[in-house]
């Protein structure tokens, strides 16, 4: 059994968060360590509702793809046709297709593969003003792009943004709200949300770091609520019941589902293994035999880190989630060598 022991290591480290590993519906493993909170001493539980940071994109991405099944919106049709980009440098080559898939080309707000930090964004903009999707504009669309639709392949926040923005433009309601019902809702996420930092919501975790030697909480460090690009609240077992709704057809078409699973452009590659991005799911596929190992969305930000992972050969789901920038990491790639060694 690879998860002996695995409760006293976690135990045995600062790690506040949760772990849920299952196997299709059965619970291979679950714990619950740290605080909730770092100002009372509120124990985080397995229902405690964590900031995914970016793994929101994934929420995303079905939400634009069911307006694809349903013929709302075009993959392949520029995003000028549906939202006002006037004035801005993002061109009527620009797609949903290449948004979704981080080949866009367009400027980020913060380049985190160039090393620039999303946190330091909101150091001369408060970061209060910005609740709504179209807030996010001036952070990036009028920057140059980094090359042509299609021919490159980078991460990237704004492209989500913008699919938010496409989300809105045809459904008439806003990102959040058609989330929680065509998403959340579909996939039984029932204790799901997007929460604002500045609300008592009971069963919240709140996101605190170490910064030179003392706790400091994440509140002006990124907008207080949820936004296409990240930041919605879940607990682990609506995580994982997300994760398995979409590979079993519930939430998009058979046609829709198998291009949501299906890697689309090679990020990077290492000695053994390559790295592909989909539509929000990240790739790891061997080099040698060019079978998918696992696949993946992780996030992070001031205060929270998430990734939810699944093991197509041993059918494992594994979700771990943290109020802490760096909480995640380590408990994912132990239970990632318990599971691949």
């Amino acid at each position: 059994m690879p998860f002996t022991g695995l409760d006293a290591w976690l135990s045995g480290r600062a790690f506040s968060g949760v772990v849920l590993i299952r196997r299709d519906a059965e619970t291979l493993f679950s714990g619950a360590y740290g605080l909730a909170s770092r100002r009372w001493p509120v124990p985080v539980t397995l229902t405690t509702r964590f900031d995914t940071a970016s793994a929101t994109k994934l929420f995303t991405s079905v939400a634009a793809l069911q307006l694809v099944d349903d013929g709302t919106l075009d993959l392949d049709a520029p995003l000028t046709d549906v939202i006002d980009l006037a004035g801005t440098t993002i061109t009527d080559t620009v797609t949903l297709r290449h948004v979704l898939t981080h080949t866009s080309g367009i400027a980020d707000d913060a380049d985190e593969e160039a090393g620039e930090s999303y946190a330091a964004l909101w150091v001369d903009r408060p970061c209060y003003a910005v609740l709504e999707t179209r807030d996010f504009l001036p952070g990036f669309a009028h920057k140059p792009p980094l090359f042509a639709p299609g021919a490159g392949c980078r991460y990237n926040n704004a492209g989500f943004v913008l699919a938010g923005l496409a989300i809105e433009a045809v459904t008439g309601v806003s990102y959040r709200d058609r989330v929680r019902s065509a998403v959340f809702g579909a996939a039984g996420m029932h204790s799901s949300g997007f929460f604002d930092k500045r609300d008592a919501t009971p069963d919240v975790a709140e996101g605190w770091d170490l910064v030179d030697g003392a706790w400091r909480q994440n509140i002006f460090s990124y907008p207080p609520i949820g936004s296409p690009d990240g930041g919605a609240h879940v607990t682990a077992a609506d995580l994982v019941a997300f994760a398995q709704a979409v590979r079993a057809g519930r939430l998009l078409s058979p046609e829709r589902t198998e291009l949501f699973l299906t890697p689309h452009a090679l990020h990077h590659e290492r000695d053994d293994y390559q790295v592909w991005y989909g539509f929000g799911l990240v790739f790891v596929i061997g080099s040698a035999d060019g079978v998918v190992r696992n696949f993946f969305k992780e996030g992070t930000n001031a205060g929270a880190s998430a990734i939810v992972r699944h093991y197509p050969a041993e059918r494992v789901d594994v979700v771990v989630l943290s109020n802490s920038e760096d909480g995640a990491w380590e408990p994912s790639r132990e239970i990632d060598r318990r599971l691949s060694g």
